[in-house]
């Protein structure tokens, strides 16, 4: 990936005196749209997405918003480029401003060349290189309602950015045509509305020219959708839930779709419900999952643990935000991973695994679901906001690569053959055929006490040492079948970075620019992070001089499971930490390498 740049380009020879001036053609693109909650800034953010998408380009979108319905700022960027990106970028090229409050916040970021369309309706901007409309008022008399702005916005921009006018047109279609005949009517009364404010006001049109893109066949998604589309995919039949955020979408888009595949989703009245009632249905033989975020997560511990040790198969998505406690709902942070390392009280086995992208999301979602059946653990998707919630344009998910593997199950024509049934049996790999319960010919015991092959509950000294042995052995029994780390960059390169989640592309990103001063760097990004993949780790750590680990939390929770693992690299290992709630951006990481600051 190379990180384009903006160029000007010339529409005639030499421009005659009085003429507009040539536009400047963006092949990297950063809109920002800021107002208060409930101002539209997600539908321009989405509206502007879905061109670009049909232009070729690659997208990015990030939100910033409180954790409320209806006030309080609110911001969303918008990035298209000729090439993939994943990371917000860090000057912006137009805001659009529905209050004074977006100007403020957004023009820290505008660059050189950088211009502000605004709602004019209730404030002014005194910049030469802005133009304001009263959008609330244009909307609110001839369609009745001032939300309309927002769409009157997006004509506006079409404008500025020389967009297409079909185009434009077509993707309002696209968007509010499932809401009936008069809500698309009175959007695309909107969108002319702005459109002929624009070409009217002196220096708007044409004043940028978006290039196009050859990327292809792409759709816009998220990493709850698709982690929500891999389980219905890879088998998953029965979701229970509670609204949290940034988890919410899952639950909703499962809500939507499972049924048509004969699948169950139930909202909990709590997370001790969610996971119980997963549990269960896990345990009659069908594949589970629920989702969270840190709050939930600390309720569901101990009914993690109880899967654990009755070896049931679940899954749980953890979308990580700003904690403790309620801490900042709709913030971004990786800090939940300690938590998970360590969960709950006593021992037992368990896999994170960690995304990096919408497809790596499906992809590690079946993969979780295959692991949890397997080897019979609780399996998380350790997830964050970021990751959860922006929208990246990705190729289609290939369905054809999908595996279901259910494991070590009984049928009834196997049990026939046996000639006794252990639940809890032990085996060379730590792992008991199960039949699951009204099979003919079995019975069993599942308790989450301390049992014996059979399930009965005991406090055997000697039973008790081999089972500990059968359930924690899984952790490395199980190393080679765990998603295994890419690696990035040249294999000479003494400068190593780490990361995991939604780091990724901003650890991309920050890699190109460095290259391009001249400064190879190599990137490791973990796919599984616990159990530790030091087997992965020890040899890249090995061919670097120094490894940033980089991820959103204080204490750098990564790094430090890094060190107990690998304690001879621990001279080498560096931390880059952010955790104000905003996702890295490539220049600061960058900063954050003495070597090349």
């Amino acid at each position: 990936m190379t990180t384009p740049a903006s160029r000007t380009v010339p529409l005639t020879e030499s421009p005659t005196p009085g003429e507009a001036p040539p536009a400047l053609e963006l092949a990297d693109l950063s809109v920002m749209i800021g107002g208060q909650g409930g101002d539209g800034t997600l539908t321009v953010s989405d509206l502007l997405g879905r061109y670009f998408l049909k232009r070729g380009l690659y997208v990015y979108t990030s939100r910033n918003v409180l954790s409320r319905i209806r006030g309080g700022h609110a911001d969303a960027s918008v990035r298209a480029s000729r090439e993939p990106v994943a990371a917000v970028k860090p000057q912006v090229d137009v805001l659009v401003a529905f209050d004074n409050e977006a100007v403020e916040m957004g023009t820290a970021e505008l660059a050189d060349h950088g211009f502000i369309i605004y709602d004019s309706t209730t404030f002014h901007v005194d910049r030469p290189n802005a133009a304001g409309f009263p959008f609330a008022t244009q909307v609110g008399g001839p369609l009745g309602q001032p939300i309309f702005k927002n769409t009157a916005a997006y004509g506006a921009l079409s404008v500025l950015l020389g967009f297409d006018v079909e185009m434009t047109r077509a993707v309002i279609q696209e968007r509010f045509q499932r809401r009936g005949g008069e809500a698309l009517e009175k959007n695309l009364k909107a969108l002319e509305i702005g459109r002929k404010a624009a070409l009217e006001a002196a220096g708007v049109a044409n004043r940028y020219s978006v290039a196009s893109g050859d990327a292809r066949d792409q759709i816009l998604t998220t990493g709850n959708q698709a982690v929500a589309m891999g389980f219905v995919v890879g088998g998953g039949r029965f979701f229970a839930g509670y609204p949290i955020t940034p988890a919410t979408e899952i639950m909703e888009y499962l809500q939507r779709y499972l049924p048509s595949f004969s699948g169950v989703v139930r909202q909990a009245e709590d997370e001790l419900a969610a996971i119980n009632m997963i549990i269960g249905a896990a345990y009659a033989g069908t594949r589970v999952m629920t989702s969270t975020s840190g709050p939930g997560l600390s309720l569901m511990t101990e009914g993690i643990g109880h899967a654990a040790t009755a070896e049931i198969p679940i899954v749980v998505a953890d979308c990580q935000r700003v904690g403790p406690s309620t801490g900042q709902p709709t913030r971004n942070e990786q800090s939940d991973l300690s938590h998970l390392a360590h969960l709950g009280h006593g021992e037992y086995p368990r896999f994170i695994i960690s995304p990096s992208t919408p497809s790596d999301c499906f992809e590690l979602t079946v993969e979780a679901l295959n692991l949890a059946e397997r080897w019979r653990v609780p399996v998380i998707l350790l997830l964050d906001q970021a990751l959860c919630q922006n929208t990246v344009s990705s190729d289609r998910f290939d369905l054809s690569r999908v595996r279901v593997d259910r494991g070590k199950r009984l049928s009834g024509e196997t049990v026939a053959a046996l000639q006794q049934y252990k639940v809890y049996e032990i085996t060379e790999d730590g792992v008991s055929a199960v039949a699951p319960p009204g099979t003919p010919g079995v019975w069993s015991e599942v308790t989450g006490n301390e049992h014996d092959e059979w399930g009965h509950v005991s406090v055997n000294p000697v039973n008790r040492v081999r089972q500990m042995k059968k359930r924690m052995e899984k952790m490395v029994k199980a190393r080679d079948e765990l998603p295994p780390a890419r690696l990035f960059g040249p294999a000479n390169a003494k400068i190593g970075l780490v990361g995991f989640g939604g780091t990724s592309g901003p650890i991309v990103e920050a890699m190109h620019l460095l290259e391009s001063r001249g400064v190879p760097t190599r990137y490791f990004q973990a796919r599984t992070v616990y159990p530790v993949p030091a087997h992965e780790l020890d040899p890249f750590l090995a061919s670097v001089d120094v490894a940033y680990v980089v991820e959103h939390n204080y204490t750098g929770q990564f790094a430090r499971l890094i060190r107990g693992a690998l304690p001879w690299h621990h001279a080498k290992l560096r931390s880059i930490l952010k955790y104000d709630g905003y996702s890295f951006r490539a220049p600061q990481i960058i900063a954050g390498i003495p070597e090349v600051a």
